[in-house]
């Protein structure tokens, strides 16, 4: 395994709510602040509890793996599995949940709003922290550096900016292009999630049997 295996589940974080709140920052009353500071709530979350994912299973391995570190290497990688079904779960249960109502008042959002938003919307999303926690492990279970995680964190970023990208490349043309994000994101991101989750399930199965 390398970085760019784990780069497909930036999809995961960010499917469903997470880019419905970003379009509605990128159509916001104050878009370019608003997007800028959800952002970096984003980066905050999601830098962290990767990084804190991959030192816990690295401080694990280097604590409990003398003797045994074929044996902790398959721990971790059933740990994974499980995190990967409970995860599966979780994104069909909420296929269908919609935007919640509070997203409204993401119209009129300013940056330090929109960065509360960003801290505590990927802290909340049980989805998150499990795919944070599935990343960090996964990294540290084989021996990566910290820094592969950076652009699993990058891409993730990047994912969340469409829309504000999308408002600076289009200018007003991005209000007919927006809301079509937005209807993606509600409709179809789900399936999108599971095929990634799939994905990640084969090679963690074939870690397990080689």
């Amino acid at each position: 395994m390398n970085f760019l295996t784990l780069l497909p589940l930036a999809v995961v974080m960010i499917a469903g709510t997470q880019l419905v709140a970003a379009v509605f920052f990128a159509s916001s009353d104050r878009p370019r602040p608003a997007s800028l500071g959800y952002l970096a709530g984003a980066a905050i979350v999601v830098g962290g509890g990767t990084t804190l994912a991959w030192l816990a299973a690295r401080l694990f391995k280097i604590n409990f793996g003398d003797g045994g570190r074929g044996a902790i290497e398959r721990g971790i990688d059933w740990l994974v599995l499980v995190l990967l079904a409970v995860l599966a779960v979780v994104v069909f249960r909420r296929r269908r949940s919609g935007p919640p109502g509070w997203m409204g008042r993401l119209q009129h959002a300013g940056p330090a709003y929109a960065l509360k938003v960003g801290l505590l919307l990927f802290l909340a999303m049980p989805a998150d922290d499990l795919t944070m926690v599935t990343v960090g492990a996964s990294a540290a279970r084989h021996d990566l550096p910290w820094w592969h995680l950076l652009p699993f964190v990058l891409l993730t970023l990047a994912l969340l900016a469409l829309p504000l990208l999308a408002l600076l490349l289009l200018g007003h043309r991005a209000a007919g292009v927006l809301p079509r994000i937005r209807d993606w994101a509600n409709s179809h991101s789900w399936l999108v999630s599971e095929a990634v989750i799939a994905f990640f399930v084969v090679i963690t199965i074939f870690d397990l049997v080689r």
